[in-house]
């Protein structure tokens, strides 16, 4: 039998596995989510040079919309024409802002300053339920645009948009694609600010900040999948389906199909809109060992599941991209992959086992023809959870055990999520401002004595401790330890004498503590004299009687 022969039998066989594999993993259900109601009675603006929107807006109007339009600049309209019209000058600015049913849309640069365009065509009204933009360029504020904001790009783009939009009429439900759990998030602490990799992730501005937390518009979510992502501590997380499922389905797709004796499995993670359609495109079927997994959006899997699935026994993972993803998608999946990759070649791993793949290359059927190159070994049979950090460490410590080679830490890139801090001994008082403000719980302090301890397994790398300390004591060293013990235990960064109160002797602070607040204060008006100074020395229940009795004397 020729080399060519015996292939086509393997690649027989791997189809047959992978069809299996792939049936039984659509039989298992997924933990349902919310969902998040729209309501639409068919208001639309429209906006657009003159005579275009005007064709346009009487269209829509006999098919039952309730129709105005805004005209830029000097562009002639029909005299005939009835419907709700506002002309904006050149130099004035018009923003969108809102999702499907609530769109608020305002004229910036009027003599009134911000005019809501729909309370000048229509008093007692500020939004419109439908938008579409007919200008070039668009308007639009958002990489990945919400429902109800149509901006079509071509003249096949508009004779789509023109018949969908009469049936965007009613009411409406969605699926809400993320759970955000603020008493792990990184973006703030008492004021100081601190991670801001979610909303810099997000396609569609669905998030802003609160201060110490932030907050998700479950209405303008589009599912992008970034946020959960790029967050370090799995704050926020997909949840349509959430992680545990999507693991569960990886594991028993994965086992399946070896048990079926397919051999050489790879994953190639698509979405179901444009990647879909891509692969549906291909000249030729994909090899019968190359397994297509949709998923909701491509950004809404990052190194957890990455991890996971080499872990579960892929040979390689791709991630199909589309000219259809967002810029900031993109970017947020290149800068995760480039950590892993460091994590990857720092156990003897090729990097190539996990890659981006550009679904606009005419290169991509051969791209997907690729040799195997994780090493065999007995797949983990860890059942992944939706807490992204375990599932990271369960992943990262099975690759461990199997891995070439090892070292016994490996620094990593700035952004990375994982690391340690160090602290100037001689700088720092122990005034614990670092384990007020840590979100991780990464830093604890010795409750009744000067002492402060780190525990890195918790440590997300978002520099709030780094902000928080006034003496500037703390520096972050992005960095993995391969010895999950060592990583996991808690270890001395500074400890000193207390200081114990010159009145009842109770410890209170650290000896250089009272000496750092004595030294910088000793100018101050509001501590001339000795007994002043002297009360920096007491406790707080003793400098309280202290002052009193001073005053009633």
């Amino acid at each position: 039998m020729s080399v060519v022969e015996r292939t086509l039998i393997a690649d027989d066989s791997n189809c047959r596995a992978r069809e299996e594999a792939l049936r039984a993993v659509a039989q298992v259900s997924v933990e349902p989510t919310s969902l998040v109601a729209y309501h639409s009675q068919g208001r639309l603006l429209i906006i657009g040079e003159g005579a275009r929107a005007v064709t346009v807006a009487e269209q829509l109007d006999r098919q039952g919309l309730r129709c105005q339009v805004l005209v830029q600049g000097d562009a002639v309209t029909p005299a005939l024409f009835n419907l709700p019209m506002l002309r904006v000058s050149s130099t004035q600015r018009i923003e969108i802002r809102g999702h499907f049913g609530q769109f608020q849309v305002t004229l910036v640069g009027t003599e009134q300053g911000e005019v809501n365009v729909a309370w000048l065509l229509e008093v007692g009204r500020e939004q419109y339920d439908l938008v579409l933009d007919l200008d070039t360029p668009t308007h639009s504020q958002w990489e990945l645009p919400p429902l109800g904001y149509y901006a079509p790009a071509s003249e096949a783009d508009l004779e789509r948009t023109l018949k969908e939009l009469p049936e965007m009429v009613g009411e409406f439900e969605k699926a809400t694609f993320f759970h955000y759990n603020p008493d792990i998030c990184a973006h703030g602490s008492r004021g100081i600010k601190g991670c801001t990799r979610c909303l810099d992730a997000c396609p569609t501005v669905a998030i802003r900040s609160l201060g110490d937390r932030v907050e998700v518009d479950p209405y303008a979510c589009q599912g992008g999948g970034s946020c959960a992502t790029a967050c370090p501590s799995g704050a926020i997380t997909y949840s349509y389906p959430k992680p545990a499922d999507t693991l569960k389905r990886l594991r028993l797709l994965l086992w399946r199909y070896r048990e079926l004796d397919g051999q050489h499995p790879m994953l190639l993670f698509h979405d179901a809109g444009p990647g879909k359609e891509r692969l549906n495109r291909l000249s030729e079927p994909l090899p019968g060992h190359v397994i297509a997994v949709e998923i909701e959006e491509i950004g809404s899997v990052g190194m957890d599941i990455w991890l996971a699935a080499l872990a579960y026994g892929s040979s390689r993972v791709w991630l199909l991209t589309t000219a259809a993803a967002p810029p900031s998608v993109v970017h947020e999946l290149a800068e995760q992959m480039h950590v892993t990759h460091v994590l990857l070649e720092s156990m003897g791993y090729p990097r190539e086992a996990l890659s981006l793949l550009d679904g606009e290359s005419d290169c991509l059927s051969a791209a997907v023809n690729g040799d195997p190159l994780m090493p065999p070994f007995k797949p983990a049979g860890f059942v992944g959870s939706n807490a992204k950090r375990e599932t990271l460490f369960y992943a990262l410590d099975f690759l461990a055990a199997q891995a070439p080679s090892l070292p016994a830490e490996q620094p990593l890139p700035e952004r990375a999520a994982f690391g340690e801090i160090q602290v100037d001994r001689a700088a720092c008082t122990l005034c614990m401002a670092c384990v007020s403000v840590c979100p991780g719980g990464a830093l604890f302090d010795g409750i009744d004595t000067p002492r402060l301890e780190f525990l890195e397994a918790q440590c997300l790398q978002c520099g709030l401790c780094e902000s928080a300390c006034p003496e500037h004591a703390i520096t972050r060293h992005p960095r993995f330890l391969f010895d999950a013990q060592r990583r996991r235990r808690r270890r001395l960064l500074h400890e000193e004498a207390a200081f114990h109160c010159i009145i009842c002797g109770k410890p209170f602070a650290s000896v250089s503590m009272i000496e750092r607040m004595s030294a910088k204060l000793g100018d101050h008006w509001m501590f001339q004299g000795e007994g002043a100074l002297r009360r920096l020395q007491m406790c707080g229940d003793c400098r309280v009687r202290d002052m009193f009795g001073s005053e009633v004397g």
